[in-house]
Order: structure tokens, then C-alpha cells, then sequence
């Protein structure tokens, strides 16, 4: 690839899609050339980046010509449409949504994990579900450490997870509520505000949601732990930013709080917040536009055998999307 590269965001004016922009202009990727990506209704508007506007194309089977990266983010249908079709013109595709996160011949990676496995991508390259991409943060290099045989988790997901609908129907409910006024819900299937729904993604027949079992089933391939096992319980909460997650984990090797500290206090991406004397610990209000994930409330857990519980917050705009998407792109 050229130095100056010609980068496309499919899915632009979403909540992931802004924060990619936002991420390449941070970071300094070397953008020659800018293409934003929509919906027909969206084509026209602008979006900045490094100060200028840019105009934002509708979606067409002939707009990734020239293209080196595509960065898609339109959701799932919208990339096993046009994904192949991007690869076809020459681009490396970069996507967020679940469609190819199973494929064996897509990679699923997260760089500070798994990024040897870039290399064998044909053309498609996965980013993680984004509750999956915060918890391994913190479990991987336990993981390398004292090699995890399973995990009972409970996510506190942010409604911008589900979109930018989303985090305004929580703010309409909050102003009604205050305002004595009822709530109206059209996302979710109940209030939000001042509320918890234990139910993200659709339910499967066993019980567990499709969201719940993407942890097992993506950390397995992520970490390259066939054996991996995870039981949980996801939740969306009324925090606009930021997914936390409360893990029990039980490893093979005999586990201490000061070698997990050491292990985790080194690991890339990751900062340790771990002092309960002064009330120090992961909250997604301070998670919020932070690359770097965050752990704390380490513990030996008593219920399990070489077991360590552990709280995790992340911003899922970033490390569990966008920033995940461009350092992808920067390896690339």
C-alpha cells in the first residue's frame, strides 16, 4: 500500500462511523483521501475531518474504486452485501458488524491481542462484538498468565450500543419522567431510564441471547482457546457511554492478586484502577472517550478455584469499534 491511503467509512454518519473519523484525524493515519459512505437520505450532507468538509456519497456498488481500506459500519446485512463487492475492487475491508465474526476465513481480531492473524485475511478482516473486545482486554493476559478455563459474566451495557435512537429515547424519558410526564419506549420493549432490561440481542433457544454467547464464541477464536467457556448474563443499563462487565474468572494455574496486578499493570491498552480505600475503581462516566479500557475491584474469588473477579470498563465506540477498526487498519 501507498503511504498516503485512500480510506472509506461505510456507515459515516452513525455513532461508530463519526468515531472512526475521529479516530484516523487522532491518530494521524495517513489518510491521503477521505470517501464517506450513507444511506441515499444522508448523501449530500457533510462531516469534518481535519477541519474541511467533506460530502457524504450514497452507498454504491461502484463506490469503493481506488479504495485501499474500507471501514464499514452499517450493520450486518449492508456487509454481506457489499463487502464482497468492496474486496472485488481492490479494497481491504475492516467490518464491525457480526456477519463474517465466524467466518474461518475471516480473521477476528483485536491488535493487542491476536494481530499476527491479519495476515491471513482474503480481503475481510472482523472486528469483535464490543462487550466481547472490552472483557478480553483484561481476561487475555490472565489468560497468558494462568490460562482461563471459564467465565461466569454479567455486562452494564451503554444504550449507544444500540444507536443513536437509542440514547435518545433515554433522554426522552429522563425529561419526561422529571417532568411528571409518562415515558414513551419505541427502541427497547421497556423504559430504560431508571431501569435495567436484562436482554440484549435477540433470544436463542437455549435461553442465552445471541449477545450473551458471542463472548464464548469470539473469545474462543480471538484467543485461540477452543476450550473457552463463558456463561453470561447481559444487561443494558440507562449510562449513555461505556460498557462495563463484572467477570468471575477460574484458571488452571494457581492465581494471586499480586501476580494478576503485575500481569495486568503491563498489559497494552489496558489501565489499572484498583484502589477501593479511596473509592478508585472502573466507571464508564470517566471510560467515556478513553482508548484504553479499565480494571479494577481485583479480588481472589471465593467460589471458584484459582478464580479472580474483576470489574472492566471500556468505551464501545472505541476500543469496542472504532479504535479497534483503525489500529486494525494500522497494522494493515
Amino acid at each position: 500500500m501507498s503511504r498516503n491511503l485512500h480510506v472509506a467509512i461505510v456507515g459515516a454518519t452513525g455513532a461508530v462511523g463519526v468515531e472512526m473519523i475521529k479516530t484516523l484525524e487522532k491518530r494521524a493515519f495517513p489518510v491521503g483521501r477521505l470517501t464517506l459512505l450513507a444511506s441515499a437520505k444522508s448523501a449530500g450532507k457533510t462531516l469534518l475531518f481535519r477541519g474541511e468538509p467533506v460530502v457524504i456519497q450514497e452507498l454504491r456498488e461502484d463506490s469503493f474504486d481506488g479504495v485501499d481500506i474500507a471501514l464499514f459500519s452499517a450493520g450486518g446485512g449492508i456487509s454481506l452485501k457489499f463487502a464482497p463487492i468492496a474486496v472485488k475492487a481492490g479494497s481491504i475491508v475492516v467490518d464491525n458488524s457480526s456477519a463474517f465474526r465466524m467466518d474461518a476465513d475471516v480473521p477476528l481480531v483485536i491488535p493487542e491481542i491476536n494481530p499476527a492473524d491479519i495476515k491471513k485475511n482474503r480481503g475481510i478482516i472482523a472486528n469483535p462484538n464490543c462487550t466481547t473486545a472490552v472483557t478480553l482486554m483484561a481476561l487475555h493476559p490472565l489468560h497468558q498468565e494462568f490460562r482461563v478455563k471459564r467465565i461466569f459474566a454479567s455486562s452494564y451495557q451503554a444504550v449507544s450500543g444500540t444507536g443513536a435512537q437509542a440514547i435518545e429515547e433515554l433522554r426522552a424519558q429522563v425529561a419526561a419522567i422529571s417532568a411528571g410526564q409518562p415515558a414513551e419506549n419505541k427502541v427497547y420493549p421497556h423504559q430504560i431510564a431508571f431501569n435495567v432490561l436484562p436482554h440484549v440481542d435477540t433470544f436463542l433457544d437455549s435461553g442465552y441471547t445471541k449477545e450473551e454467547m458471542k463472548m464464548q464464541n469470539e473469545g474462543r477464536r480471538i484467543m485461540h482457546h477452543p476450550t473457552f467457556k463463558a456463561s453470561v448474563t447481559c444487561v443494558r443499563v440507562p449510562v449513555y457511554r461505556a460498557h462495563s462487565v463484572a467477570v468471575s474468572a477460574e484458571f488452571e494455574r494457581p492465581v494471586s492478586l499480586n501476580g494478576a496486578r503485575l500481569v495486568l499493570g503491563r498489559a497494552p491498552g489496558l489501565d489499572v484502577v484498583d484502589d477501593p480505600s479511596k473509592f478508585e475503581y472502573p466507571l464508564p462516566l470517566y471510560a467515556t472517550e478513553q482508548d484504553n479500557c479499565q480494571v479494577g475491584r481485583l479480588r481472589l474469588d471465593c467460589a471458584l478455584d484459582n478464580g479472580l473477579a474483576f470489574w472492566v470498563s471500556g468505551d464501545q465506540l472505541l476500543k469496542g469499534a472504532a479504535l479497534n477498526a483503525v489500529q486494525i487498519a494500522e497494522l494493515l
